[in-house]
């Protein structure tokens, strides 16, 4: 009989352990080798975990469990021979049922608490007497208090009541974790303006069918924003830089995150050197990167670093937000839907595609001549393309 341990490999630098999020076969299964048999999720991305060899696959970690980098997570013996009419297909779940729990009225005996238990419940604003332990004598335990849900009154005669008790993803806790301390640890200001959209309309419906035809990607907003955005960042170099300790850490070279929105939660991709790339490039990239992002098989590497962000809030309807930076970064613009507004033009009223666009960033570095001029360059661009992206010549700068 030989066996294979198989360890987690490292999914990138600093990351120690992941979570195994899905098994996608089941123990004692017979997998064929390269045959994606987990998903796992890191603090960055969720990652398919394929088999290193073919035979009996014996899990040694459940759905849920951290799991340390280099840690054996499942066994395979290579010596057992496929079975007559195995396919080694992944192992396909049914629906999860959603878990309904009746309230629970205030009816059981009031038991002691655990000091670390008390807290827990304090912090949920939760009364002892409301909780049944399971320690000793009824004692509440930490793990009751973490497991205690907060009383949502009184329930109706009709209707239910459902709740369901699902943990983050890995990845989402650590989103959450960061998200907060950009809050906490930056001096972050949203600054805002408006941007006439209508000459970006005028460009996409003479060239978008032609552009699409010759190159397989369409003519979005993306390129146009981008492209802007590198101008914009060339002009006001503090927006493109970065605290380190006591020093600011300036980039001559444009990475754009783009935050786009995955089956695991929000995903932020990088377009590398977008100061050397063309309206065909910037699409071609999105589209590979969005594509990657949804189908779940984005990278660590693809993800890492970064210049500076923007994100498209507008896709969901959004009329306004005040984005989050994505540390280290300092700077981040939000995109918003567009909406056909009554706005002045040569002294006369009419009717134009707007959208509201907001930058984020952190005062620590960026002032606000730095923060207003650079959102004020990204509008110049974005209602000037012809003359301030195309160098006057639209067909040559579409490589139409």
């Amino acid at each position: 009989m030989s066996v294979l341990e198989m360890k987690v490999p490292s999914p990138g630098e600093s990351i120690t352990e992941v979570e195994i999020a899905t098994w996608l076969v089941e123990d004692g299964d017979y997998v064929e080798k390269d045959q994606p048999i987990a998903e796992v999720d890191s603090d960055k991305a969720t990652l398919e975990l394929p088999a290193e060899e073919s035979g009996i696959i014996t899990l040694k970690a459940e759905e849920g469990d951290a799991v340390a980098v280099g840690e054996v997570v499942c066994l395979i013996d290579t010596s057992a021979a496929k079975p007559e009419g195995d396919t080694a297909t992944k192992k396909e779940e049914a629906p999860k049922e959603e878990v309904k729990e009746a309230p629970k009225a205030a009816t059981y005996a009031t038991g002691t608490a655990s000091p670390a238990a008390k807290k827990v419940l304090a912090e949920k604003g939760i009364d002892t007497s409301s909780v049944k332990g399971t320690g000793k004598d009824g004692r509440i335990t930490k793990e009751d208090a973490v497991k205690a849900i907060p009383s949502m009154g009184t329930q109706p005669a009709n209707g239910t009541r459902g709740t369901e008790r699902k943990k983050m993803s890995m990845l989402r806790r650590k989103v959450a974790e960061r998200l907060v301390a950009v809050k906490s640890e930056t001096a972050m200001l949203t600054t805002f303006n408006e941007v006439n959209m209508q000459p970006i309309f005028d460009l996409r419906k003479q060239f978008k069918e032609d552009f699409k035809a010759k190159h397989g990607v369409g003519l979005g907003f993306m390129s146009f924003f981008t492209l802007a955005v590198v101008r914009a960042l060339k002009m006001y170099p503090d927006v493109n830089s970065m605290i380190d300790g006591d020093f600011q850490i300036k980039h001559d070279f444009q990475d754009i995150s783009i935050a786009v929105s995955g089956p695991k939660g929000l995903m932020v991709p990088v377009i590398r050197n977008a100061e050397n790339l063309s309206f065909r490039g910037v699409e071609s990239e999105v589209k590979r990167l969005a594509l990657r992002a949804r189908d779940g098989q984005i990278t660590i590497d693809e993800m890492t670093g970064g210049t500076f962000t923007i994100t498209n809030g507008g896709v969901f309807g959004s009329m306004l937000s005040t984005p989050i930076i994505n540390p280290p970064q300092s700077g981040i613009l939000g995109m918003h839907n567009i909406v056909n507004r009554p706005i002045a033009v040569d002294g006369a009223v009419t009717i134009a595609p707007i959208m509201y666009v907001a930058l984020s960033y952190d005062h620590r570095i960026i002032d606000g001549r730095e923060s207003v001029g650079f959102l004020v360059a990204v509008k110049e661009a974005l209602e000037n393309p012809v003359e301030l992206l195309m160098d006057n010549n639209p067909a040559k700068a579409l490589e139409m």
